[in-house]
């Protein structure tokens, strides 16, 4: 999340969660995107510096294209907003964006307001820039802990581990199941595209052919992204991780995005040379979904959780 033109808004709570109406916006006209509208949103989550993973888009908008919304004044694009329903009880919130060209006019209040509804009454989660919390505790969210992004070039174990192996189809019934128990909300279609998307490789870990984790590493603006990286244990995780990692050159950075509390997880990335390179907040306006947080080495993804 990045709402630079709301920093100054310091809206308050209207109904649902949403922040109040803003006078001037009322031009605005929100609509539900196409895929092609986000390939331009994806475009400006690149100029923010949020390094998306090549492809991204065409991933998440199949996951509910009703959740994808952009607003135009006339016919052209100026804000946008995801709000990604997983099930009857869990959504996530992201892409929460306008142009620069635009800010400061009260328009991504708007898109949020026309948008937030798709949510009902669903738990809705979202990763903050630390700068934007107060203005989400004012729309009814709270704060449950910090993700931070650990960035840069992995050491080698130069140990090949044993038991990890290329995600095959085969493997699909039994990883889209592993993750529910790490995610809030069945997801087995994203997963499926998620694991064979072009450009992503993605390893499972197995054990009496039972999976203990898995993880995917794509291309993205800048070196390559790791997400998720799930696992039973520690060892599990840094298996994982070196098989995800062992095809890049010695000078392609990869970044993961890593649960501050888990103490495990910041011990795997240190342990392969990142650093800590920008934090977010994980709020809810709920209360916090039950998931695996226990087998959470890397999250998937700051824009769909």
């Amino acid at each position: 999340m990045n709402p630079r033109d709301e920093a100054s808004q310091s809206p308050s709570a209207g109904p649902s969660g949403t922040p109040g109406a803003v006078a001037g916006a009322c031009e605005l006209t929100v609509t539900a995107a196409s895929l092609e509208d986000w390939q331009l949103v994806a475009r400006w989550a690149a100029d923010e510096g949020w390094n998306p993973g090549d492809g991204d888009a065409a991933c998440y908008h199949p996951t509910d294209p009703a959740g994808f919304f952009v607003g135009r004044l006339g016919d052209t694009i100026v804000s946008a907003v995801s709000i990604v329903t997983y099930s009857e009880r869990y959504a996530f919130l992201g892409y929460y964006l306008v142009h620069p060209l635009h800010r400061r006019k009260g328009l991504g209040l708007a898109t949020w307001q026309a948008a937030f509804p798709h949510a009902g009454d669903r738990v809705v989660g979202l990763d903050a820039v630390p700068a934007q919390q107060a203005t989400y505790r004012r729309a009814g969210f709270t704060a449950v802990g910090e993700n931070v992004r650990y960035g840069g070039r992995p050491a080698r174990s130069g140990t090949p581990a044993l038991g990890v192996v290329s995600v095959a189809p085969e493997h699909l019934d039994a990883i889209a199941a592993y993750d529910r128990e790490c995610f809030p909300a069945a997801r087995r279609d994203f997963v499926s595209r998620w694991l064979t998307a072009a450009g992503h490789r993605a390893y499972a870990r197995l054990r009496d052919g039972r999976v203990t984790g898995y993880g995917v590493v794509r291309p993205a603006l800048e070196g390559h992204r790791i997400g998720p990286l799930f696992a039973d244990t520690p060892e599990d995780a840094e298996a994982l991780f070196d098989a995800l990692t062992a095809h890049l050159g010695p000078d392609e950075p990869v970044a993961l995005d890593v649960p501050e509390a888990r103490k495990d997880a910041v011990a795997l990335a240190a342990a392969r040379g990142l650093e800590p390179r920008s934090v977010t907040v994980r709020m809810y306006n709920g209360p916090a979904p039950e998931a695996g947080s226990e087998r959470m080495f890397g999250i998937t993804s700051l824009e769909l959780g």
